[in-house]
C-alpha cells in the first residue's frame, strides 16, 4: 500500500477509493491484516505500533469527529484524552459526547451521549475538533468519577498551569482551581457537585504525576499527617515529593518518570540514572532526615501507608 495516512494517522475508505482501491480490495486488506479497523469505514495501518488504550481512544475520537452533529462536543474522558490530561483506571471503551439540550441522552456500546448546558466559555477547539475546556472537563469528571480517579485528572490539569508559568508555554490542558469551581457553581444542585467542589479544594497544583497524586490521596485517607508537597530540603539543592519537616521525614514516590528527571540524553544508561538517584538520597540522609520510598504497586497494596505510619506515628 502506497497511500499515506492523514494527519491523524488514519486511512478512510473514501480516501482509499479516491486513490483507486476498490471495496473488495479494501476488505481483503482488512482480512489479511494490512489494515486495522478503527471504526466503520476508518482504518489504521497494521505496520504502525499498536496503540495504548489512550492512543486508541484518541484515534477513535478523531475518526468519529467528522460525523458529530454541529452542536455536539467531546467531553468527559474523551475531552481529557484530547487535552492530554492524565487518566488512571478511567474506562475508555466509549466515546463521550455532550449535547446542550433537555433530553436525549443515551449510552451505547461505543458512545455515551450526555445532555447538559454548554455555554460558549466551556467549549474549545483543538485540531478542528470541538471539546469541553480543561476547566469544564475537570468539573465533569470530578462530578462523575470516583474520587481517586478524578483527583488524578484535576491535579494534572492544575499542574499544567504551573508548567506554563515556569516554562512560558501554552498548554491546552491547563486550568486553575478557580476556573473549575466557577464551572461547578453553574451545576449547583446537580448530582455530584458538592463532592466535586470538595475534591477541587483538595487538589494540589504541585503534584507532578499520577503516582504522587495517588500517594497524597492514600496518605490523606489513612489519616496520616498532611505533608508538604515538593518540599525544598534545607541544606541541599533537592526537593522531595513529600516532606514532614517537623518529623524529619522525606517521602519519595519511586516512579520511572522521576528517574528520568534531569536526564541529559534520551539514551542515557538507566544504571547511571539510578546511581545518581542513590547519590541524591545519600546526601539527603546526611542532613539527618529519614527517607521513605515507595513504588506504584505499594501505593495500593497498603505497604506505603504501613511504612509511613512506622516513621510518622
Amino acid at each position: 500500500m502506497t497511500i499515506a495516512p492523514d494527519a491523524d494517522g488514519l486511512l478512510r475508505r473514501s480516501a482509499l477509493r479516491a486513490a483507486g482501491y476498490g471495496d473488495a480490495e479494501i476488505d481483503r486488506m482488512r482480512r489479511v491484516g494490512v489494515l486495522v479497523g478503527v471504526r466503520r469505514g476508518v482504518y489504521r495501518r497494521a505496520d504502525s505500533a499498536d496503540p495504548s488504550s489512550v492512543e486508541e481512544h484518541e484515534l477513535r475520537s478523531r475518526a468519529a469527529a467528522p460525523e458529530l452533529s454541529v452542536e455536539a462536543v467531546y467531553g468527559h474522558a474523551t475531552a481529557a484524552v484530547l487535552l492530554g490530561l492524565p487518566l488512571w483506571r478511567t474506562p475508555l471503551r466509549r466515546l463521550h459526547v455532550i449535547r446542550d439540550r433537555s433530553g436525549g441522552g443515551r449510552r451505547r456500546p461505543s458512545v455515551h451521549v450526555h445532555v447538559a448546558p454548554l455555554p460558549p466559555e466551556d467549549i474549545v477547539e483543538i485540531d478542528g475538533m470541538r471539546l469541553t475546556s480543561p476547566a469544564r472537563t475537570v468539573a465533569d469528571l470530578a462530578r462523575t468519577l470516583p474520587v481517586e480517579q478524578a483527583l488524578v485528572v484535576a491535579d494534572g490539569a492544575l499542574h499544567r498551569a504551573v508548567r506554563n508559568e515556569r516554562l512560558d508555554e501554552s498548554d491546552p490542558g491547563a486550568t486553575t482551581a478557580s476556573a473549575v469551581t466557577a464551572c461547578l457553581d453553574r451545576f449547583a444542585g446537580r448530582r455530584g457537585t458538592a463532592a466535586a467542589i470538595r475534591l477541587v479544594e483538595f487538589a494540589d497544583r504541585a503534584s507532578e504525576s499520577p503516582g504522587e497524586t495517588r500517594s497524597r490521596f492514600r496518605i490523606h485517607v489513612a489519616g496520616l499527617p498532611s505533608p508538604v508537597t515538593q518540599w525544598r530540603i534545607p541544606g541541599t539543592r533537592y526537593r522531595g515529593d513529600f516532606g514532614w519537616p517537623e518529623l524529619g521525614v522525606v517521602g519519595e514516590f519511586d516512579g520511572l518518570v522521576k528517574y528520568g528527571r534531569g536526564r541529559s540524553a534520551v539514551d542515557e544508561d538507566m544504571a547511571e540514572v539510578v546511581w545518581r538517584e542513590k547519590q541524591r538520597e545519600d546526601r539527603i540522609r546526611e542532613t539527618g532526615l529519614t527517607v521513605v520510598r515507595w513504588t506504584w504497586q505499594e501505593i495500593g497494596s497498603g505497604e506505603m501507608v504501613a511504612r509511613l505510619w512506622k516513621r510518622l506515628g
